[in-house]
Order: structure tokens, then sequence, then C-alpha cells
């Protein structure tokens, strides 16, 4: 049964911010890829972190994703999305 979520991505930045909507459309192929079907997408920019992380970034560029699948499809999104060195930190929350 395929149910709603919400996926929120950090993606580094490397001083850069060409290749974001790279990043973004290969998030969206990989999650169309699972078996998602996507509602939205949100770019909510570049954000400054709070606390310095384990890699020394100051800084990402969050992403959410608004979705609908099947929660064996998430598990394996979010297994496949952690060797995406591209990808500092991934959230999934139902809706």
């Amino acid at each position: 049964m395929k149910r709603k979520y919400e996926g929120v991505y950090i993606l580094k930045l490397q001083g850069q911010e060409e290749g974001i909507e790279e990043m973004v459309a290969g998030i969206t192929k990989d999650l169309e890829a699972g078996g998602a079907s996507l509602e939205q997408i949100d770019r909510l920019g570049r954000r400054e972190f709070a606390h310095e992380n384990n890699v020394k970034q100051k800084h990402g560029y969050y992403v959410q994703f608004y979705f609908e699948a099947e929660p064996e499809a998430v598990a394996k999104v979010e297994a496949d999305f952690k060797r995406n060195e591209q990808i500092m930190l991934q959230y999934y929350r139902r809706r």
C-alpha cells in the first residue's frame, strides 16, 4: 500500500551552486525509478548550519520532496542515497 511521505535532503555545495539542479534531477529520477509518485519539490535554498558537522561543512542546500511510495521503496532509496556523496543528510517522514 502506497503511503505519503515528506523527504528532506541536504546537498553538499562545495562552494558552487551550479550543480544543484542536476543533483535535484538525479534525486527525482531515483525516487521515480523506485516507484515513487512525486507531488511537489520545494527548493529551500542554501542555509548555514548551527553546529559544525563531521565533514566540516558550514552550509548546505536544502530540498524538500513530497511523494507517495511503498514503504519498501523508501527503504531502498534511503539505502541507495547513503552511498551518494553529494547528499549530506536525508530524512523521511510519513504524512
